[in-house]
């Protein structure tokens, strides 16, 4: 798993390539929780996300949670076709916000 973080408009944009299995999710769910530290929002770009398991699940649905306590904003952009078929064989679908642009992420963070 490749990753790369950024700062824009009040939200931390994380960037997440490759695989997020059980070797990689322990550095996704890192990742993901000391944006969620920074106390703004966080969008989780998972456009290059070519496989997700359980432990890559359990990573974003720790990170929501956390954003939840922290009363930040937390959702998904651009999910791969891949990545968003495991999200809905989960029925998380309902849970995560998920947006078919980084612009549309952002917008709705704002307005949060």
């Amino acid at each position: 798993m490749e990753y790369e973080v950024r700062d824009e408009d009040n939200a931390s944009i994380v960037t997440l390539r490759g695989d997020i299995d059980l070797e990689s999710s322990p550095q996704s769910r890192k990742i993901l929780l000391e944006c969620i530290d920074k106390g703004q929002a966080v969008l989780v770009d998972m456009s290059g996300v070519t496989y997700i398991d359980s432990s890559g699940i359990a990573s974003l649905v720790e990170a929501l949670q956390k954003s939840r306590q922290n009363k930040c904003y937390f959702g998904l952009v651009t999910v791969s076709e891949g990545a968003l078929r495991v999200i809905n064989l989960a029925r998380l679908d309902k849970v995560f916000a998920i947006h078919d642009t980084l612009e549309g992420g952002l917008k709705e963070a704002a307005s949060s």
